[in-house]
């Protein structure tokens, strides 16, 4: 079937929505594929559904291709089972929380391990029954501080979550790879460029994690790679290889020192080097920066905490918000230092601290017998000589501290270098988390029961079109791949002549039969010059222009994908096409 321009449900714009950030966000909706609603809601419209749909589609091949089976349970969800899991709670306010009329509570379903295991739960008894995988391609809801860069962040979104049940960690092990195949499969057919990453569970909980990362300069995630191996990670997920420890025997006794005017790192190191006393060389990597937050675990009343870094690192927010999860973590204010009066802002030290009995959690390089410059808990004024284990012993370690360009890799090969992605995909081990939160009690072979462990398995549908319109444009539009284009080929009326127009609509009919989806410019009254812009801005794999080379019996063809463009006898165009959709 032919899809004719002058019938589609479609305006272009040639101006960039005031909202845009990035390209993806720009170009989607000025090619018409997409239309916002409220902040991070939009609609799908005629073009932009069928890339959905492609999409959809390899997913779905790819799914059923490890023996997946697909279902669809509902987006308004009760509340018991995410309160039973406690991530009722642990989704703080990312969850769309709502009641109906009989005030009881109901959330917007952002993912759904709890209802899966349920569904097993109600339907499985025996070993017999496994193992199984579970899938849905369904509408998540989250609700973002902060939607951003049209669908790549928005509040409403399709994913593709799979739930796989085993018996046994062995089963766990060979369907977590089953699932990785099946998505280093997908992100190929699509042409995505892509890094697979160790990640952190977060609010998932489980064991081993990884992260898909389509490498994008407008990615919010930060990944590092290694020089001298195959290591990837999320920053998040990056472990500080810890300092070795020193003897402590021997150090020089701490003293309180009077440091005026030393309000930041640099201030305090200059000091450090020309004060008297003080014979070796200070940098920002002896001090200790006390940076304080407040800490509240699920279901329990907020509280201080404070994280000590090295003096020339910053503190990595994002870092502590994922060692820390299911807490939720924030910066004091300075309504927060009134409150507590024996917080000297600027001047924190370890002594204070302690006697009020506040949690001081340190990075990995503060290991017993280091010895640092710290805050004294008094204005003007700090600790030298702060040994660890001897004058100080903090509650425990944390990844805080910013990774950077150059660091060590934590596998011991190489330096690490540091890029930017886009999460596409996310693949948990999760154990027996949800199977025990359940009792989803199972009959082993042996008629004892037992629970079996799951692994959570989530592609993001609907922001992979993002990924695709972020990383395969140009300065003229979008550049969609064959596999998830609208159409794989767009004829362009550019000819006046009577001839010219009738030989486009049988070029177009054959290559309809030929199994070509087309999309047709036949507007009548619109400028060759519109519709070649309108061609370059929707972005098909291939243009094939009726134009000014009719009279020689010839067209122009242009490879849209690849950047390449030439003429040949019309007669040829139906093959060249084929030959070119399959790039």
């Amino acid at each position: 079937m032919i899809t004719r321009m002058s019938q589609l449900f479609l305006r272009t714009l040639r101006e960039d929505p005031a909202d845009a950030e990035v390209a993806s966000h720009r170009l989607l909706v000025r090619a018409g594929y997409i239309r916002r609603i409220a902040p991070g809601v939009y609609s799908w419209l005629p073009l932009g559904l069928r890339v959905l749909k492609n999409i959809e589609a390899i997913v779905r091949e790819e799914m059923d291709g490890i023996g997946a089976q697909e279902i669809e349970l509902p987006a308004l969800l009760p509340r018991e089972p995410y309160e039973q899991s406690n991530r009722w709670y642990e989704y703080g306010d990312n969850l769309f929380r709502l009641k109906d009329r009989k005030e009881a509570d109901y959330l917007l379903g952002p993912t759904h391990e709890e209802i899966f295991a349920l569904t097993v739960k109600d339907l499985y008894s025996s070993y017999k029954d496994f193992p199984v995988i579970l899938y849905q391609v369904q509408t998540k809801y989250r609700d973002e501080e902060r939607p951003r860069a049209g669908i790549l962040r928005g509040r409403e979104f399709v994913m593709k979550d799979s739930y796989s049940f085993n018996m046994d960690d062995a089963g766990l092990e060979q369907a977590y790879q089953a699932h990785r195949g099946a998505y280093q499969r997908i992100f190929d057919r699509l042409g995505v460029e892509y890094v697979i990453c160790s990640a952190m569970s977060g609010a998932m909980g489980g064991s081993a994690s990884e992260e898909f990362l389509a490498v994008a300069e407008a990615g919010e995630d930060t990944f590092v790679r290694s020089t001298g191996s195959d290591y990837a990670a999320n920053v998040e997920a990056v472990t500080t290889p810890a300092a070795p420890e020193q003897p402590i025997e021997g150090q020089p006794a701490a003293e309180k020192r009077h440091t005026p005017g030393a309000t930041t790192i640099n201030a305090l190191v200059d000091w450090a080097n020309s004060a008297d006393g003080i014979d070796e060389e200070v940098t920002g990597a002896d001090t200790l920066k006390i940076v304080m937050m407040a800490r509240t675990k699920p279901g329990k009343d907020e509280e201080l905490l404070a994280v000590g870094v090295p003096g020339d690192r910053e503190i990595d927010f994002k870092r502590v918000e994922a060692a820390l999860e299911p807490s939720a973590v924030r910066l004091l204010d300075d309504a927060d230092f009134r409150k507590h009066d024996f917080l000297t802002k600027g001047y924190i030290g370890p002594k204070s601290l302690a006697d009020n009995e506040v949690d001081l959690l340190v990075d990995p390089r503060v290991v017993t017998g280091t010895r640092w410059i710290t805050g004294a808990d008094e204005h003007d004024h700090h600790m030298v000589n702060m040994v660890v284990g001897r004058d100080f012993t903090p509650t425990g370690t944390v990844e805080a501290a910013e990774i950077r360009e150059g660091d060590p890799a934590p596998d011991g090969k190489g330096t690490l270098t540091l890029d930017r992605g886009i999460e596409i995909g996310h693949i948990f081990q999760l154990g027996r988390k949800y199977t025990e939160a359940f009792d989803v009690d199972i009959l082993d072979e042996n008629g004892k029961r037992v629970k079996p462990t799951m692994g959570s398995y989530g592609v993001g549908v609907s922001r992979l079109i993002g990924v695709l319109a972020e990383q395969l444009h140009d300065d003229k539009g979008l550049r969609w791949p064959a596999s998830v284009a609208p159409f794989q080929a767009h004829v362009v009326i550019a000819n006046k002549d009577a001839a010219a127009a009738e030989a486009a609509e049988k070029l177009a009919a054959d290559l309809d039969a030929a199994g070509v989806s087309v999309l047709l410019d036949d507007r009548p009254k619109v400028s060759p010059g519109v519709k070649f812009k309108d061609s370059e801005l929707l972005g098909m794999p291939v243009v094939v222009v009726v134009g000014r080379d009719f009279k020689d019996g010839n067209v122009e063809l242009r490879d849209r994908f690849h950047g390449q463009t030439h003429k040949l006898p019309i007669g040829e165009a139906v093959a060249a096409v084929q030959e070119a959709a399959q790039k």
